[in-house]
């Protein structure tokens, strides 16, 4: 049905990786956004997906909405977990959640950003294989209504994860993205439209920020948003208010730091040998470090002071660190929640981490060789590479050429916000933060 607020829609692009230098090749990015604004736009740190998206759909940081990275330890069940939290796992209302507060038939269509599952937005989709007992995964989505990913498998095929993430990941994941969005916007019409567009998050790290292999990316992106464009003014009948936000820039890397082993050498990581393999055995252990990109949560168990100080004394002035923050320290951030790390560490710009433990990768575990982005104890950007005479995931981090993930020091380390009418941005240069208060005033909500 149509949309009986009559109200103009409101479309969101999470585009992670997008950089105002980006924006003068875009010829359809500059056709939808023509006649408004643009602005710098600085992520808060933690600088990566989860995170950005949470304060973006919130208005809030860290210390509020509690995603403190992609992925979270469960200290009470010694269980890490990436990218796989619900909905619920975000503390502070979002957009969707005050639209339909204020106004019901203000109906709301999250299209992939992270954490959605079991959102309350009217309309959802978001990738969920589901893993069977023998370690297969079966293609499916999570979509509220239910039966909806049904409908789009039949008209679209199964959603391509095989392009989403990994050695394979191009543009075909983005384009079934806007192939399905055009139909929930034919179909329901919702008010608010929040699409995550992952394009550009790959050639940057396999290749570089700088490299020719970017360029085309933008122009591949490009393209899809000319499809997009036209789907949806087609299926409003009228231009929509487009906003733009680019998430997180990367910047180049030359280095990459291994805090478990580095823990592992102070004798405060364990690992437990089977069938020739070591594995992290976080029951034993008394601290490791969840990896992220440019940073890392370190848990510590039963931790004083004497041995948190001692932590960061092994990585302070280290190659490649910025900072190390410590209990009180991570308030500078918004860090200050019960599920961050005891230690957090920073990396350089030029830097990144890697989760790797073992010292010979002759007993590095089976799934360390494969996407397996569940059972890795941090981000694997190597995941994007293949071996072509084991055909496998090397162990290689060196391999990567791009990152992101530490606190925005410089203008290298912005994105960009666009926006197709002028005006709604506060400054030439806003946060992330920002995003949500402009999509209020939009909507005419005070901002909290």
């Amino acid at each position: 049905m149509m949309n009986p607020s009559k109200r103009r829609p409101v479309i969101l692009l999470s585009i992670p990786a997008l950089r105002e230098k980006d924006v003068p090749r875009m010829k359809q990015l500059y056709e939808m956004t023509a006649g408004g604004e643009i602005a710098n736009l600085v992520p808060s740190f933690p600088c990566v997906t989860c995170p950005v998206q949470a304060a973006m759909t919130t208005g809030q940081d860290s210390r509020k909405h509690g995603v403190i990275g992609n992925g979270v330890y469960w200290s009470d069940r010694k269980q890490v977990e990436m990218w796989t939290a619900p909905n619920s796992f975000i503390e502070s209302p979002q957009i969707w959640d005050l639209l339909n507060q204020h106004d019901e038939t203000l109906e709301s269509a999250t299209w992939f950003p992270l954490h959605s599952k079991g959102s309350e937005a009217e309309y959802v989709c978001t990738p969920a294989p589901i893993h069977n007992p023998d370690g297969s995964e079966s293609l499916w989505c999570y979509t509220r209504p239910t039966e909806l990913y049904g409908t789009l498998r039949d008209r679209l095929g199964h959603f391509p994860l095989k392009h989403y993430w990994g050695p394979l990941a191009n543009v075909t994941a983005s384009a079934w993205i806007v192939d399905s969005a055009v139909y929930a916007a034919e179909t329901y019409h919702p008010s608010f439209l929040y699409i995550y567009l992952p394009h550009l998050d790959y050639a940057p790290q396999k290749f570089g920020p700088d490299s020719p292999e970017v360029d085309t990316a933008v122009d591949e992106l490009d393209a899809q948003l000319g499809r997009l464009a036209e789907g949806i003014t087609a299926a409003y009948g009228e231009k929509p208010l487009w906003l733009v936000a680019g998430e997180y820039a990367m910047t180049p890397v030359d280095h990459v730091l291994y805090p478990n082993r580095i823990l592992r050498g102070a004798g405060l990581l364990q690992v437990e040998s089977r069938d020739g393999a070591e594995y992290l055995d976080l029951e034993k252990s008394r601290a490791f470090a969840m990896v992220d990109h440019q940073f890392s949560h370190i848990y510590v168990q039963d931790a004083s002071q004497a041995i948190l100080q001692q932590i960061a004394g092994y990585f302070t002035g280290a190659p490649g660190i910025d900072e190390v923050l410590v209990g009180p320290q991570l308030a500078k951030y918004g860090l200050d929640h019960a599920r961050s790390g005891q230690v957090v560490l920073v990396s350089s710009p030029n830097s990144w981490q890697a989760y790797y433990w073992w010292l010979d990768d002759a007993f590095a575990p089976p799934f360390a060789r494969t996407v397996d982005i569940h059972r890795k104890p941090g981000y694997d950007p190597v995941e994007l590479f293949v071996d072509p005479a084991t055909r496998s995931i090397p162990l290689d981090a060196t391999l990567v050429r791009g990152s992101h993930g530490a606190p925005v020091h410089d203008e290298s380390q912005e994105t960009v916000a666009i926006c197709s009418d002028p005006g709604l941005f506060p400054n030439h240069v806003i946060s992330d933060r920002a995003i949500f208060e402009t999509v209020m005033r939009i909507f005419g909500l005070q901002s909290r």
